[in-house]
């Protein structure tokens, strides 16, 4: 979330950036969240009074006594328990402040970087890059939901929608002998590249608690898409981002171990609440997909850079499947909660004949780090947010699709 410092200092900065995102009433919003961190901080300067001077006579009454003066010490005890009472209203004050000020600000989307777009909604994104050569099929080409029949000739399709129904529900396929095969060899190949890359791979849970979902920006704004356990309030991740960015929840990084680079393999799980249409047909949305995640942390000065290296290692892995692909930079309006600034990349459909999109590269700056107590320290000693990035490299479905229409 945005530090609290920061839109108070930087008042018609933050409407802008949040204007720029089409967020509703953020001069109101913003105003709310100065005037009520200026009332938690005057009540934080009372109840600091309230304790020096309740420490100040405690120190008094013991010299009171020693001098013999029981009456004015007793007045003096008698002080001091008006100003503990005092102080225990102004701490409870402050919590309370600080609890409406945090309700406040997990409402406020992160601020778009400069670059980002103007728009309202995904016709508005700029489009960076594009592949030179798209596939050309003969009229007729069947859309992949129909070549998987084909492919499983008088058998059973190897890729099984109507089976997935069944043991579940819409949305959760059924993969059998070579697309079971192709699911896991994209995996592995998928990480081997992360590997060369550098990151580390590693293996998280597939559950997570509030914290963790809170930590990443997943709660409180997108409670209808997950997974919910409501027995041990666990929730099935949308994605690994969420787990392995929580790995470092609470922890001052050494500034030596900078930057962090994890690879991760997990299925993701989303509920997609509303989603309906051809364009939810066959792989293009599903409620439980594979997926590598690539994550980064790193330092300020080094995110951006970073983010172009995540979008490099992105494009390089659609080049070795040679599958034509584009890049587009999300407007304002079309940016995910927590960014500030996402690259998508999209990979043409030929049987479809449109783009169905397969990564999302991002840099979330401080935002996510704030919610996470994510830090380190600089080498003068002080203590400062890191910048985290994530993407997917890649989200297997729609490679799949594209791989079979084209």
């Amino acid at each position: 979330m945005l530090q609290t410092i920061f839109i108070r200092d930087n008042r018609d900065l933050t409407i802008a950036g949040l204007q720029k995102r089409n967020f509703k009433d953020a001069e109101q919003i913003v105003d709310r969240i100065i005037e009520m961190d200026q009332k938690r901080r005057d009540v934080q300067q009372e109840l600091d009074n309230v304790l020096a001077e309740q420490n100040t006579i405690a120190r008094e009454i013991g010299a009171m006594m020693k001098a013999g003066q029981k009456e004015e010490a007793e007045a003096a005890k008698a002080k001091t328990a008006t100003l503990k009472e005092r102080s225990k209203q102004l701490d409870e004050q402050h919590k309370e402040y600080e609890q409406v000020l945090l309700d406040e600000l997990v409402k406020v989307p992160n601020l778009p970087n400069a670059i980002v777009p103007e728009g309202k909604s995904a016709d508005d994104n700029v489009n960076v890059y594009e592949s030179e050569h798209k596939p050309v099929l003969p009229e007729g080409a069947l859309p992949h939901w129909e070549l998987i029949k084909k492919l499983g000739k008088n058998q059973a399709p190897i890729i099984d929608f109507e089976l997935g129904n069944k043991i579940t529900a819409a949305g959760f396929p059924v993969y059998k002998g070579k697309a079971a095969r192709l699911q896991r060899a994209m995996i592995s190949f998928f990480l081997d590249e992360a590997n060369k890359a550098g990151y580390i791979e590693v293996q998280t849970p597939i559950l997570v608690n509030a914290d963790s979902g809170f930590g990443t920006g997943q709660l409180p704004d997108k409670e209808g898409q997950m997974y919910h356990d409501a027995q041990d309030d666990l929730y099935l991740i949308p994605t690994a981002e969420v787990p392995v960015t929580n790995l470092y929840r609470d922890v001052i990084v050494p500034e030596g171990d900078l930057p962090v680079k994890h690879a991760a393999y997990t299925p993701c799980f989303r509920r997609e609440a509303g989603s309906w249409g051809a364009h939810v047909r066959g792989l293009n949305r599903l409620h439980q997909f594979d997926k590598i995640e690539i994550v980064q942390i790193n330092k300020p000065e080094e995110s951006y850079k970073a983010l172009d290296e995540m979008i490099g290692h992105v494009k390089g892995l659609l080049e070795k499947l040679e599958l034509p692909y584009r890049i587009l930079r999300l407007c304002g309006g079309d940016m995910g909660f927590t960014s500030a600034l996402t690259y998508d990349f999209e990979v043409w459909s030929a049987g479809q004949e449109r783009w169905l999109e397969c990564s999302s590269v991002s840099n979330f700056e401080t935002y996510q780090a704030n919610r996470l107590k994510l830090r380190y320290k600089t080498s003068d000693k002080k203590t400062q947010l890191l910048h985290t990035l994530n993407g997917s490299a890649l989200a297997l479905p729609r490679i799949v699709a594209a791989l079979l229409e084209n």
